[in-house]
């Protein structure tokens, strides 16, 4: 059989968290492009209320061309961002700062200052304090109140028609008021989904230190481990020797009841070396040995025949739904997660276990269950966080930190719930795109 590797699936490479503050970035930018299309409907709206209902002359050509270049920039930005995962704050930056020229010009067009609507300029500068880093708000800010300064010196006046000319200032307010009704619904709506952004993206960032220092946890103590089996290598391999010297001496041959003593001590200690070369694989020090291909009924029955000899006091029972010619890689790494959780199980006085194996779309699926008293509350809650045990021993719960942490560097899951007639399960949803070789998982299906 070939040698192969047990491979992390991309999801697993980049986490959950992965490009938190680049997906907060891209969210923003499309809020802001929505706030775009609003602008842009809401000015076509008001262009007609002010030409058609109040008869005022505006130069429609110019602010429909304004309209049109908001639009093209519009899908110009869609198209950008369809294949882009990153999204600056620059880009931000700037895409604010097109929408303050736009403003500008629309406003220009249409009485400068004396327009109600030029406090929307206040909208892109509260975005620009909740979306941008200080430098670029506080560049924001210069821009907005340049451009204010601007067209306080030079605007198109707006040509009143006779019957409004007396009316003025009803008018401004009432346009005050609109503009007001406008700043503060979408202040609340943009700013309330753009502070949503940037809660996931912190949330994310929080899980990745996690992960980040659950991973370093896992390292120590594998330099622990392998450490410790290095040093117990040695005196090992003595009992050993000497079990064998013993079994060799004329005067314990006549001694049957001490010779099956002396061949059990010879089985435990063989069962520890075994041990012993299982945590060196595990930290890549083993000569010669890889993982290989076997069928995933043939790894799951070997492991439970293992697992029996170990406990041979268990009562363990298993069943598979998987196809019979499905190959999976078979890990030392994955057979001992599958032990870790068998020996809870065990350990949690829940005989008999029962071990399950099904198909579930790309996904290969193996519970756990037992009769024991179930995990408590607060255990569910913490489930695979290391130091949480229910065992009450010092050290208890690296067994399961292991277990989530492993599945979880192949792209699965690992969830824990008690069940309705007593007792609790595991249950390891492993995506086959981790465990089966190319074409197998397919084949399978």
């Amino acid at each position: 059989m070939s040698s192969v590797t047990l491979r992390p699936t991309a999801s697993s490479l980049e986490g959950p968290a992965a490009g938190a503050g680049d997906a907060a970035g891209r969210k923003n930018m499309l809020q802001l492009i929505q706030l775009r299309w609003l602008a842009v409907f809401g000015q076509l709206l008001t262009i007609s209320i002010v030409h058609l209902g109040f008869g005022i002359t505006l130069p429609l050509g110019t602010m429909a061309l304004v309209l049109v270049v908001l639009v093209l920039l519009n899908l110009v930005s869609h198209l950008w961002l369809r294949g882009r995962a990153e999204v600056s704050s620059s880009a931000l930056f700037l895409a604010l700062t097109f929408d303050v020229a736009a403003l500008t010009v629309q406003l220009y067009l249409s009485g400068g200052p004396t327009n109600p609507f030029i406090s929307l300029y206040l909208l892109q500068v509260t975005l620009a304090a909740v979306l941008l880093d200080v430098r670029r708000a506080w560049a924001l800010v210069g821009i907005t109140s340049a451009c204010v300064l601007g067209l306080t010196l030079h605007y198109r006046p707006l040509e009143l028609p006779s019957h409004l000319a007396d009316d003025l200032f009803r008018l401004h307010l009432q346009g005050l008021l609109v503009c007001f009704i406008l700043d503060a619904a979408l202040l609340v709506v943009f700013v309330t989904r753009i502070n949503g952004n940037l809660r996931a993206r912190d949330a994310n960032l929080a899980h990745m230190r996690q992960q980040a220092a659950e991973a370093d946890h896992i390292v120590r103590m594998g330099l622990l481990a392998s450490g410790a089996a290095h040093e117990l290598g040695t005196p090992l391999s003595t009992v050993s020797v000497i079990l064998g010297d013993w079994r060799r001496m004329e005067a314990l041959r006549s001694m049957p009841d001490l010779l099956q003593e002396i061949d059990e001590m010879q089985v435990a200690v063989e069962r520890c070396k075994a041990i012993v070369s299982g945590i060196l694989l595990s930290a890549g020090e083993a000569r010669g040995e890889a993982p290989t291909l076997t069928l995933a009924n043939t790894f799951l029955r070997e492991l439970v025949e293992d697992w029996r000899i170990t406990r041979p006091a268990a009562t363990l029972t298993w069943d598979s739904s998987l196809d019979r010619n499905l190959e999976i890689i078979a890990d030392r790494a994955l057979k001992q997660v599958l032990f870790n959780v068998l020996d809870n199980a065990y350990e949690s006085s829940g005989l008999p276990i029962r071990l399950s194996a099904y198909r579930q779309e790309a996904n290969m699926v193996l519970e756990v269950s037992d009769n024991g008293p179930g995990f408590a509350p607060d255990m569910l809650d913490e489930f695979g966080k290391p130091y949480r045990s229910s065992k009450g021993r010092t050290g208890g719960g690296l067994g399961l930190f292991l277990v989530v942490n492993v599945v979880r560097k192949l792209g699965g899951t690992v969830t824990a719930s008690n069940r309705a007639g007593g007792g609790a399960t595991v249950t390891l949803t492993l995506p086959l795109a981790a465990l089966a070789i190319e074409g197998s998982a397919d084949h399978a299906a």
